[in-house]
């Protein structure tokens, strides 16, 4: 009798693969739209901040006015778009966006500079924050060690004691010493993947089969409720392990993203991960009578799954009432663990709660799916 049903379980997971080469569009979402992702995450969706435009009004018209406009220019971070010599026009060309901050140097400022009591005024564009934000910072850094090497200077040239206060940095940023956001998004991109395509797939598979009577005709055959299940979820979830070996692949050999720690449980967690998907595609479609349907479900969910799990918005920075939603988010726990795990070399000993919760999550949501699924089944 077990033999009879490994031997139905066989047969229709034959007849889905078969199904799955045939429909194009679904290869296309399991195998094409991963790699989109990656490219997009990857080079389009960057975090960093360079060659950021810049507007500066030169009012002193002076050698060391000449010298910062210098400085900044040679920096890295900006690029100075245009010059004016009237503080008036950096409000008309942020406006206009062709700048996004601005410098005015005021007249006097080689006077004032001499005395240690020049000032600078940076005129940001905040619409967007992320940029304004670091943008100005660096300036504003900028300009503070220019001042301080003039100061230095001029006192040295006039053999007065240099007396400035002794207060030296030195930053060590560990993890990602080149601060690369790449290294930060691509690896999330694998629970995005994970979770758009194995539990897209999975609901979509299954309301076809309901919106054209075939599961119908399928259930009225000798194949039980559990080897029906079954035969759906095997295929998938081979899908979903070619596309967590794809995504891994160009994570490390394209991107060239470290893995720091263990891959087993790197490899683990994924599949734990996978198990939430799949449950959370077979509850989409219990609600849903048309592919139509689970597609506008699936996206009603994946949209606060993405931004409320710190995919790209740290966690800590959303408002109070919003991060206790976050741990209703299972993606949430994933990318906390794909995230340490390559660039920290953590181990479960510091992960061990993340992998907890996630577990709790993927069971609960995968049990959940199943049996209101065998329910509709019979």
């Amino acid at each position: 009798m077990q033999r009879d049903g490994s031997v139905r379980v066989k047969s229709l997971v034959q007849k889905e693969f078969r199904q799955f080469r045939r429909d194009r569009r679904m290869v296309m979402m399991a195998i094409v739209a991963p790699l989109i992702q990656l490219t997009m995450f990857g080079y389009a969706v960057n975090l960093d901040v360079k060659d950021l435009p810049v507007a500066i009004a030169d009012e002193d018209h002076s050698a060391a006015s000449r010298r910062l406009v210098a400085e900044v220019a040679a920096s890295r971070f900006f690029v100075v778009q245009r010059m004016t010599e009237r503080s008036s026009d950096l409000i008309g060309l942020l406006d206009r966006g062709e700048a996004e901050i601005g410098v005015h140097i005021p007249h006097g400022f080689a006077r004032e500079q001499r005395t240690g009591g020049a000032v600078v005024q940076l005129l940001v564009d905040g619409s967007d924050s992320n940029s304004a934000g670091i943008g100005a910072g660096y300036l504003a850094g900028l300009i503070s060690r220019h001042a301080a090497q003039a100061l230095t200077e001029r006192r040295q040239r006039s053999g007065a004691p240099v007396r400035l206060p002794r207060l030296e940095v030195q930053p060590r940023v560990l993890y990602n010493p080149s601060l690369e956001s790449v290294f930060y998004m691509v690896p999330a991109v694998l629970g995005v993947v994970l979770l758009v395509v194995a539990g897209t797939l999975t609901a979509l598979a299954v309301v076809r089969e309901r919106e054209t009577g075939t599961l119908e005709q399928i259930m009225v055959t000798p194949l039980r409720a559990w080897e029906l299940l079954m035969g759906k979820l095997i295929p998938f979830t081979v899908v979903g392990c070619l596309d967590l070996a794809l995504v891994l692949s160009v994570v490390l050999f394209w991107f060239r993203v470290p893995l720091r720690g263990s891959l087993l449980l790197l490899i683990g967690s994924s599949l734990l991960f996978l198990l939430s998907t799949l449950g959370l595609g077979l509850l989409v479609s219990t609600v849903s009578r048309t592919q139509q349907q689970a597609l506008f479900t699936m996206f009603l969910i994946l949209m606060p799954s993405i931004l409320l799990s710190g995919f790209v918005f740290p966690i800590a920075n959303m408002p109070p009432p919003i991060q206790p939603l976050t741990y209703l988010i299972p993606l949430r726990y994933f990318l906390v663990i794909v995230r340490s795990v390559m660039l920290k070399g953590s181990g479960l000993a510091a992960l061990w709660p993340q992998v907890l919760a996630l577990a709790a999550w993927s069971l609960g949501l995968f049990a959940a799916g199943t049996a209101r699924f065998r329910k509709r089944l019979q």
